[in-house]
């Protein structure tokens, strides 16, 4: 039994949500070496990254499934991205989720509701690899990611960039498969655990 005092979250059913489209949106970088390469040329710069990403949950059969972005055939990700120097981490995921998934009109203004912070995660070199913990013995880490809960109203319109596809994909498939999703996201459902969840049928 879920203790009483566990954070709510409530979940609508996928077909409450209208996906479009929008223009594409391009990656900066073409490969992991372009990617950490220009990780440390922005850090030369800038100091460490913060990075921010959402956690977007609907329901399907009353499972929860979380909203995940793919690249090409096999890559996925959360929505969000990197902060600018200086930007609130609240204000920052905001604008990152509107670049990402909100139509450009006025007709169609995003209600983003963040919510509580569920993971940390630090890169502690130029490498792939992060932990949920930075290392003792760095003292310079080169990434801090933090995931944020985005509480979605009963009803959104995504649009989607063209060349991006958004999946919902349910927590037992996420759960352990570091193969298939990495580390990151594949624990989701460990630290999603402590919330409880309330299926809203429409």
């Amino acid at each position: 039994m879920v203790n009483s005092s566990s954070p709510v979250v409530n979940m609508y059913p996928l077909a409450n949500y209208t996906f479009g489209t929008k223009e594409p949106k391009m990656e900066k970088d073409t490969s992991v070496a372009d990617r950490l390469a220009r990780m440390k040329v922005n850090y030369m710069k800038e100091g460490m990254r913060t990075s921010v990403e959402a956690i977007l949950l609907v329901q399907e059969h009353n499972h929860p499934h979380i909203l995940l972005l793919q690249i090409g055939n096999t890559f996925c990700k959360l929505p969000g991205g990197r902060l600018k120097p200086g930007e609130n981490e609240i204000e920052g995921l905001k604008r990152k989720l509107c670049s990402k998934l909100a139509v450009n009109s006025p007709s169609f203004p995003p209600n983003w509701q963040v919510g509580e912070c569920v993971a940390v995660w630090w890169r502690p070199n130029f490498e792939t690899v992060m932990y949920p913990y930075c290392p003792p013995h760095i003292t310079k880490p080169k990434e801090c990611k933090k995931l944020f809960i985005v509480h979605l109203s009963e009803r959104e319109y995504f649009a989607v960039p063209r060349n991006l596809k958004l999946l919902a994909v349910p927590l037992f498939e996420l759960y352990d498969n570091v193969q298939r999703y990495g580390p990151v996201i594949s624990t989701i459902p460990q630290q999603l655990s402590r919330f409880q969840f309330n299926m809203v049928s429409s």
